[in-house]
């Protein structure tokens, strides 16, 4: 088929904090520097912002840099930290307040600011349409494109209007081809080109396997009296017990709302563990609880995380394009950020792109971007919390905490020690015989919720007539493989609920639920068997997450 084609000089795929990022500065280049150049970004939420999840205490160094002005320019940040508090959770009643000195310092969060990283987006983008920049919501980038040489020439967009058996529906649309000298991947968490891309040029064939978390955010309103601008708790401990890592927070932002989450690092053991669920059960913690008992829930979402930190880092480079922020993985757990760094990764893309073109040259391998990346601040501030994780999961919460706290406040990440990890986070996963099911106990519609309630939450659609995104390599894994060996944990370990084992006909069958589907990536991640494959949707589908 031949399709529509339009060229670029840079073409960025995904609208967040990295891939913006990198558009405003190369627009700041091409106006300080006169040179005209035609940029695009491509994004598959329906607006901007419209996929983002993020807790997020923001810290600006990148913005700073990036805009000196941005109070002047208006951009949404306005509750910054006022204390910090760690909570160790003991059991499903009792917590103490662990001491400021023995609080690793990468946890202090002075000079940061309490925000909703999708307003931020939206007002970055307005910023990088200022600049020239074109940005087109709703489209998502579906296909990598190749020139004859084998370097990437862009990305083609998905088609639209395509019916589950795969025939053309009225209105059917043809994906564009979007050919650029230069393409940046900055798809987020396990984007899924990048994927591709990681897999294709072995760029993390020096690296560790990529390790992540499932991060859930509802959004409170909670009653005035209760409520404490700029105050950032974080907790550590119960309810994840045995062999399961991570933590809550909760955090206080502005016009009476909290921003609460648990992160549940995806190389837990126990099939029968449902992330969902333990993120339900922290809620009803006195110390959570006492907040937002009168208070009333107006949204949800799910993100998985990459959290494998500096030894997990991939190349970024390859013969005609990069990948950048999370998609590369350059979240610092240490700090439980990536915003930040996801912007510094892309400000550096863009500078040595810039330069690439300066010099005519398009397709390339633009190899200055790992010097320059590695003699930043962003891949200094990576290598002093590489330990981090690791440190946690080898020695446990209180031990690898202990090790950090002593690493990171006396030491300032430079003890000699490494703590790498490598078995995925799929491989994890043991056998369900080795293992109970456990009881969760039933929403109660005030502080703990079902799955399906919270989906519609998310705002989230799909056009219900389209091909399932979510691939199975093997139609017979779940129920001949995943089922008798795990008790098929996809069932389990979606936060959305899109995949069940149901009976019809006295028969079982797999039942995938892709309306529901809120992008975070997780089945791609957790799944044992490596069966599910994400990919693109229809543009526009999935979340529409309001101020997340």
């Amino acid at each position: 088929m031949e399709r529509e084609s339009m060229e670029f000089d840079v073409v960025i795929v995904g609208a967040g904090p990295a891939g913006l990022a990198t558009a405003c500065r190369l627009g700041q280049l091409a106006q300080e520097n006169e040179q005209e150049l035609m940029i695009c970004v491509v994004e598959k939420g329906a607006d901007i912002g419209a996929h983002i999840l993020s807790g997020a205490v923001f810290e600006p160094r990148a913005l700073n840099e990036l805009f000196p002005d941005w109070k002047d320019r208006g951009a949404p940040l306005n509750t910054e930290v006022t204390g910090d508090d760690i909570l160790l959770l003991k059991d499903e009643e009792n917590f103490s307040r662990l001491p400021n000195f023995s609080v690793p310092k990468t946890f202090h969060n002075k000079g940061n600011y309490i925000a909703s990283m999708g307003n931020l987006c939206r007002w970055m983008a307005e910023q990088a349409e200022q600049l020239g920049i074109e940005i087109f919501p709703g489209f998502s980038a579906a296909e990598l494109l190749y020139n004859e040489d084998g370097s990437v020439a862009g990305v083609q967009t998905g088609d639209m209007g395509v019916a589950k058996d795969g025939s053309e529906k009225d209105g059917y649309m043809p994906g564009m081809e979007l050919r650029a000298k230069y393409t940046v991947f900055a798809e987020g968490c396990r984007g899924h080109l990048g994927k591709q891309l990681i897999s294709q040029f072995e760029l993390d064939k020096d690296a560790t396997p990529q390790h992540y978390g499932l991060g859930f955010k509802e959004i409170w309103d909670i009653p005035k009296e209760l409520h404490e601008p700029g105050k950032v708790v974080h907790t550590a401990g119960w309810p994840l017990e045995g062999n399961a890592n991570g933590g809550g927070y909760l955090y206080h932002a502005e016009d009476g709302q909290v921003y609460l989450g648990l992160i549940v690092d995806l190389n837990y053991e126990n099939p029968y563990m449902n992330p969902f669920q333990e993120f339900q059960r922290f809620k009803t913690h006195p110390a959570i609880k006492q907040i937002i008992e009168n208070g009333k829930r107006v949204s949800y979402g799910a993100r998985a995380i990459a959290k494998g930190g500096y030894y997990s880092l991939p190349k970024m480079t390859f013969p005609g394009g990069l990948i950048v922020g999370c998609n590369a993985g350059t979240l610092n757990f240490s700090k439980i950020k990536g915003n930040h760094t996801a912007m510094k990764s892309g400000m550096i893309a863009a500078e040595t792109l810039f330069d690439e073109l300066k010099a005519g040259n398009a397709n390339t391998e633009a190899k200055q971007y790992t010097e320059r990346f590695e003699s930043s601040w962003v891949y200094d501030e990576l290598y002093r919390s590489r330990n981090f994780g690791g440190a946690v999961h080898k020695l446990g919460t209180m031990l690898g905490g202990a090790y950090n706290m002593v690493d990171q406040n006396w030491f300032g990440g430079k003890l000699p020690f490494k703590f790498k990890e490598w078995t995925p986070d799929y491989k994890a996963t043991g056998k369900a015989d080795n293992f109970k099911p456990i009881e969760y106990p039933k929403a109660d519609n005030k502080l703990t919720f079902d799955r399906l309630s919270s989906v519609f939450l998310s705002n989230t659609n799909h056009a219900e007539d389209q091909p399932c995104h979510l691939k199975l390599k093997d139609d017979d894994i779940p129920l001949k493989v995943n089922l008798p060996e795990f008790a098929e944990p996809a069932q389990r370990y979606c936060p959305a609920g899109v995949y069940e084992v149901v009976e019809e006909d006295g028969k079982q069958v797999f039942q995938i639920n892709a309306q529901n589907c809120i992008h975070c990536k997780t089945c791609d991640i957790k799944d044992p068997s490596q069966n599910i494959t994400w990919v693109v949707p229809e543009g526009g589908g999935g979340p529409t997450y309001p101020n997340m």
